[in-house]
This record gives C-alpha cells, sequence and structure tokens, in this order.
C-alpha cells in the first residue's frame, strides 16, 4: 500500500481539492484512512436526496471516508456544529475549509477502481479489478 498524508489550506474547496489531488496523482485505487479538520461552510447531499444542502456555519470534521481515483470520487463525511450536534451525508463541492483539513490516503496497489453507470441505482458506482500488474 501507498500513502499520502495532505493538508489542506483556508478556503480551499475540500472535495474540489481531493478530486485534483486524485487526477494529478493518478490515483487508480484510493481511499481515505483519516481526514479531521475544520470548514467554514458545508455542503452535503442527503440519504435519497437529489439536491444538496448547504450550512454557512463553522464545522469540526469528525469523519471523512470513501473511494478516489482519477476517474472520480465517492467520499461521505461527518461534521459537528460548535454545540457538538453531528450530521452527516455525502461530500459535495462547498464544503470550504476554514482552518486546515489533514487527511491521510492509501492507495491499494492490488485492486484498479472504475465508476460504471449502474442501471439498478442510476448512479456511477464503483467497480473494483484486481491489478494484472501486482
Amino acid at each position: 500500500m501507498k500513502v499520502f498524508a495532505i493538508r489542506l489550506k483556508p478556503d480551499q474547496d475540500l472535495k474540489k481539492s481531493l478530486q485534483d489531488f486524485a487526477i494529478k496523482q493518478n490515483l487508480q485505487s484510493g481511499f481515505i484512512l483519516t481526514g479531521v479538520g475544520s470548514l467554514k461552510k458545508a455542503t452535503l447531499r442527503f440519504a435519497n436526496h437529489r439536491y444538496s444542502t448547504a450550512f454557512n456555519d463553522n464545522f469540526e470534521i469528525i469523519s471523512l471516508n470513501g473511494t478516489l481515483e482519477a476517474a472520480g470520487i465517492h467520499l461521505n463525511i461527518a461534521i459537528a456544529n460548535k454545540e457538538g450536534k453531528t450530521i452527516g451525508g455525502h461530500l459535495m463541492e462547498g464544503c470550504i475549509i476554514y482552518t486546515t483539513a489533514e487527511i491521510v490516503i492509501g492507495v491499494s496497489e492490488e485492486f484498479t477502481f472504475l465508476r460504471t453507470m449502474d442501471e439498478q441505482t442510476g448512479y456511477k458506482e464503483l467497480e473494483i479489478f484486481p491489478n494484472p500488474n501486482y
């Protein structure tokens, strides 16, 4: 397994920055090992909703997980407000870093991830293939 550690700075978009990183590194089978930090704006898509919801407040990133590759990412996030109340959902563009985001990304050398349209769900879903070079 290969490991990357990155720090995002204030005003960066969390999702866009991670997608750009996956493209720049040509990731084929990445996954989030850990992610913490803070946001000053959060945009999430909740389960079974077609549209996202934006929140303009400061939040702590409690959890960030999912898969990423150059062709696309699928990440979920849990955040807590100043009272400690937690919400979570699908990470969307518009999650803006407040002070920092510290993210550690693992990459499997055994697999290649692809995203293809799944007729049953109507979304591009993960397909996992063994890496023939491993």
